[in-house]
């Protein structure tokens, strides 16, 4: 008998959202629940896109213009998906991502303004047609991210140190995409306690692709 695929289920949205704390919230409510499960984030997931990572997140946030960053994410999302999630996928694992194609049409397309277009070719070159089963995107205003990333008392990265007109582009840009692909994406309040943001999400998985 085959094994049933995988799902992929992506989480997206600003910076100090809380996509770190509900990846691991979600992997341990679908692991409760019987199903195998694994984490992994972008850029990262293998270790030459931890080593793209380190060029994008480390340093002046001038490094890189926005087509370099753009093709610098797409070359890690490639190998993850070539060395990582698919083997996945196709073992039957669910996968949780934080980050996916998603950011890449948010910070560059949106935020530095190189429009959907070049997105979604460069989309096409590296990934073809692949989109995730569903991405939850967690929808938080610039300035209460800010105030989390305060809180936080860590160096900021070289997205973080963007200015909130950049912030306020790319919180637009994922509302954008949620509106354009609605049967894929679910636009959650990441304002919300941590546990009602987790239920929130649960239950669309539920909904929307079930569980084992």
């Amino acid at each position: 008998m085959l094994m049933p695929r995988g799902r992929l289920i992506t989480l997206e949205g600003g910076e100090g959202a809380g996509k770190s704390t509900q990846i691991r919230a979600l992997t341990l409510a679908l692991k409760t629940h019987g199903v195998d499960t694994a984490a992994t984030r972008e850029p990262g997931g293998t270790p030459e896109g931890e080593a793209i990572r380190a060029l994008l997140l480390d340093g002046d946030p001038d490094r890189f213009d926005g087509v370099s960053q753009a093709l610098l994410h797409f070359a890690a999302r490639r190998e993850h998906l070539r060395q990582t999630i698919l083997p996945l996928l196709d073992s039957g694992t669910w996968v949780l991502c934080d980050r996916f194609a998603d950011s890449t049409m948010a910070y560059q397309g949106y935020g530095a303004g190189l429009g959907r277009d070049l997105i979604e070719a460069m989309h096409r070159i590296s990934i073809g047609t692949f989109t995730p089963d569903l991405t939850v995107i967690l929808d938080l205003a610039p300035e209460q991210a800010a105030s989390r990333l305060d809180q936080r008392n860590e160096a900021r990265n070289s997205y973080e140190l963007l200015d909130q007109a950049f912030h306020d582009r790319v919180r637009a840009g994922f509302l954008d995409i949620a509106r354009r692909e609605p049967e894929r994406c679910l636009v959650v309040d990441a304002s919300l306690p941590e546990a009602a943001v987790t239920a929130a999400i649960f239950e669309a998985i539920e909904d929307r692709l079930g569980v084992p």
